[in-house]
């Protein structure tokens, strides 16, 4: 059982309670998207289901052009991927919430208060690092996003496969 407040520890017995990851950022087509393919990867092959969605999504687009080329460099592909809306059903449906900056945490628990507990940093393992948003940054910030993303991703694998 979890227990204590935000942010709270990770304790072998709560691992087995996160089978279903939402990954959360703003639009859903350059970061929780990146995400949720690493860490689809990372957990493979567990029983643990990734999703991603956004606060503010851009409904029904596709990975934004430099995340997808980034993630295709790094060989990943996001084919198919499509941006969705964060509702409450999603996150209620949701064991485990990551989330890039810390006012995510707040717009979630707006949409769910009772989510609360279930929500962290997807950098919470590299001290509480916020990604910040690469959307119309260029290239470079890109690539930024990927490597921390690729650093949080790890993190997160190794305690939810442990």
């Amino acid at each position: 059982m979890l227990s204590g407040c935000w942010p709270f520890d990770i304790t072998q017995e709560s691992k087995t309670l996160f089978r279903k990851i939402l990954v959360v950022c703003v639009g859903n087509i350059c970061r929780s998207p990146t995400a949720e393919l690493m860490l689809r990867n990372a957990l493979a092959p567990s029983a643990i289901t990734v999703s991603s969605a956004g606060l503010s999504a851009r409904v029904g687009e596709g990975v934004e052009a430099s995340a997808r080329q980034v993630l295709e460099d790094h060989g990943h592909s996001a084919e198919g991927f499509t941006a969705r809306q964060l509702t409450a059903d999603i996150v209620n449906e949701s064991d485990l919430i990551l989330v890039m900056e810390k006012q995510h945490v707040n717009q979630v628990l707006k949409i769910a208060s009772h989510a609360r507990g279930k929500v962290f940093l997807l950098g919470k393992w590299q001290s509480e690092r916020e990604i910040q948003d690469p959307y119309r940054q260029g290239k470079a910030a890109f690539i930024h996003a990927h490597a921390l993303i690729e650093d949080a991703v790890s993190s997160w694998a190794q305690r939810l496969v442990r």
